[in-house]
Order: C-alpha cells, then sequence, then structure tokens
C-alpha cells in the first residue's frame, strides 16, 4: 500500500534540496498541499525519485511549486516526466473578457468593420471580373474550350423558366404605377398624362430594374448555391485536378447566359408593364387602346428603349459575376452556402441599384433625358 505523500529539505552538494516521498495523488495527499504551500526555504532542485506514484494532481502540485521558486525537477521516470510536460504545457492564462466599450466606439467598431469587409468585397469582385475576362479571352482564342450545352442550359433556367413571374410581376406593376399615377394627376385634370408616366418609366427604368432585381433573387441565388455545393463536395477541386478550369466550365456559361438574356427580359417586362398600364387606363380612365399607342409613340422617345438595352446586360453581369463570386468564396460547412446566397443576392441588388443611380446621371448628362 502507497505511503502518503512527504517532503523533506536537505543539503546536498551547496544545492537546496526537497526531497518528496510516497504517493503524490489524489487518495494520498492529505495535507499536503497546505504544507507545500506555506514552505517559505530556499529551494535549487526538487528530488522526486523516492515517490511511488504521480497523477495530474501531484504534477501540477510540483509544476506550480518549481515555477514559483525556481527549482528544477529532477529523479521522475519517463511516463511521469511526460505527465509533468503535459501539465506544464496546459499551465497557460485563462483569457478574460474584456471590458465592454462604450456605446459609441462599438457603433464605430461595427461600422469600420462593415466598411472593410465592403473594400475587400469589392476588391475580390474586380479580381473575380478580371479571372472572368481572361476565361471569356482563353473560350474565344480557343473555341472547342466553349461549353455550349451548359451556356444553352442557363439560357433556359436565367431566361425562359422566369417568364411567368416576371411578366406576372410586371403586369401588376404597371397597373399599380397607372393607377396611382391617374390618382394624382385627377386632381389637375391631367388623367391623359397617366400614359406619359406608364410609358416612360417602364421602358427607361422600373422595367430593366425590377427584372434586374429578379434575376439576382432568383439566379444569383441559384448560381451562389449550386458552386457553393460544388465547392464544398470538392468537385472544383476535382475539376482542377483533371484539368478542366472551373471558370470555363462554370462561371462563363452563366455569365453568358445572364448577359444575353437580360435585354430579353428587359424589354418583354417594359412591354408586360405597359399592357398592364395601358388595360387600367382603358377600365378606369377609358381610354381606348389605340389611342394609349398613339399617344404612347408620340411621348417616348427611342431613346429610353436604348438606355434600358444598354443597362440591362451590364446588369445581367453584375448579378451573375456578385453569385458565382460568392458561391466560390464558400469553404468549411453547410451554413457558408446560406450566408454567401444570402450574401450574393444583397451584393447583386445593391450593385444593380448603384449602376442605375450612376447611368441615370450619365445618360442625363448625354442629354438622353
Amino acid at each position: 500500500m502507497s505511503a502518503m505523500a512527504e517532503f523533506s529539505h536537505e543539503n546536498v552538494g551547496g544545492a537546496d534540496t526537497l526531497r518528496f516521498s510516497g504517493s503524490l495523488s489524489l487518495a494520498k495527499l492529505g495535507d499536503f498541499p497546505n504544507r507545500l504551500r506555506n514552505y517559505e526555504g530556499k529551494v535549487d532542485r526538487l528530488d522526486l525519485s523516492k515517490v511511488e506514484r504521480i497523477d495530474t494532481v501531484g504534477a501540477w502540485l510540483i509544476h506550480r511549486f518549481a515555477a514559483e521558486h525556481g527549482a528544477r525537477v529532477e529523479g521522475l521516470s519517463r511516463d511521469a516526466t511526460h505527465l509533468l510536460d503535459q501539465v506544464s504545457a496546459a499551465d497557460q492564462q485563462v483569457a478574460m473578457r474584456p471590458e465592454s466599450a462604450g456605446p459609441l466606439v462599438r457603433v464605430l467598431g461595427e461600422i469600420g468593420e462593415a466598411t472593410m469587409i465592403a473594400f475587400k468585397t469589392m476588391y475580390g469582385l474586380l479580381g473575380f471580373f478580371g479571372a472572368t475576362c481572361l476565361a471569356f479571352f482563353n473560350v474565344i482564342t480557343h473555341p472547342k474550350r466553349f461549353r455550349f450545352n451548359a451556356t444553352v442550359q442557363r439560357f433556359e433556367v436565367v431566361g425562359v423558366s422566369a417568364l411567368g413571374i416576371i411578366g406576372l410581376m410586371s403586369f401588376l406593376i404597371g397597373l399599380v404605377i397607372a393607377q396611382q399615377g391617374a390618382v394624382q394627376l385627377r386632381q389637375f385634370g391631367a388623367e391623359v398624362f397617366t400614359i406619359n408616366l406608364v410609358g416612360r418609366i417602364t421602358l427607361r427604368e422600373l422595367g430593366v430594374l425590377m427584372t434586374a432585381i429578379m434575376v439576382a433573387g432568383r439566379s444569383g441565388s441559384a448560381f451562389a448555391a449550386q458552386i457553393g455545393t460544388m465547392k464544398l463536395t470538392e468537385e472544383i477541386d476535382a475539376m482542377r485536378t483533371i484539368g478542366v478550369s472551373p471558370m470555363e466550365a462554370l462561371v462563363l456559361p452563366r455569365v453568358l447566359a445572364a448577359v444575353l438574356m437580360m435585354p430579353l427580359l428587359g424589354f418583354y417586362a417594359s412591354v408586360v408593364a405597359i399592357i398592364g398600364g395601358g388595360l387600367l387606363c382603358w377600365i378606369s380612365l377609358g381610354i381606348p387602346p389605340v389611342t394609349f399607342i398613339q399617344r404612347l409613340r408620340e411621348v417616348v422617345p427611342i431613346t429610353d428603349l436604348y438606355v434600358g438595352l444598354v443597362k440591362a446586360p451590364v446588369f445581367g453581369a453584375i448579378i451573375a459575376i456578385a453569385g458565382c463570386f460568392q458561391g466560390m468564396l464558400v469553404e468549411s460547412d453547410a451554413e457558408q452556402v446560406g450566408q454567401r446566397t444570402t450574401s450574393a443576392v444583397v451584393q447583386a441588388i445593391f450593385l444593380v441599384i448603384v449602376l442605375d443611380a450612376f447611368f441615370a446621371v450619365f445618360f442625363t448628362w448625354l442629354g438622353w433625358i
């Protein structure tokens, strides 16, 4: 049966030594920790050659005592030395919770962090746009690498499958614009100018803008989720391993589909919105379709159509690049797929609205008003 833990002071060769004996285990310590803590003499070395057994608690006591007195530990077996090393490695400062900053400092910190994230994201988007342009150049110089079937499939997903929801949305928007415009213009006896309002705002702004927002929520999110899932399951790494460029095989078909389909969807949305506005004008204001179309041709300049058709492919490129870029950022777990999908939609809609404001100022400066 093991003896209780004990220690004694000796002077060996001019060095103050504490010689330990017995069992340095939890069951045999007794008042050993208190006696060791109250020891105030000088100690140069700790001799544990007579120790019968040592556990984690005993090793912790020896480690702390040696650290406090600057003594070296000797006489341990290889297993006991390994245990003491493990205890020493675990003796780390516990991170304390920092003091809570004031509300102003916290708000400023969050603003600064959000600003840094925004700049890093824009930098990443620019780099991804450059990589997309390089992939497009490589496909042009090597036409056999063009994924025709994948691009046609994206045409169907981005364009044909979206006709129903975009048509319904545009028709209702045309109705609302005409109804609200008629209510306000009736106060001045100018209900006929509802035609001007419906024609110009749908062809120039809302037709393309609302289509871009719908495509961002529908197709941009799908791009991010699809590529993010492929990144998570290491399919993209496998493509690189076999020599297939993910930019050419995955990103480029989606970007081309969005760029080419957005002008068609935008024009389709504008026409459907005008039909909705014309229907309300016929029912509510008594303006027949022939008069509505004739008035529309007189007051809507062709430049409004050009403005919408110029903006549409740019919006499509932004939506596709944002979706694919966020999908490529997925790294560790499935939760990131949802986060990156949300980021893709928010990012695409934000950039579309910012670019729409820029185009409004630019075309006004050109005189296309």
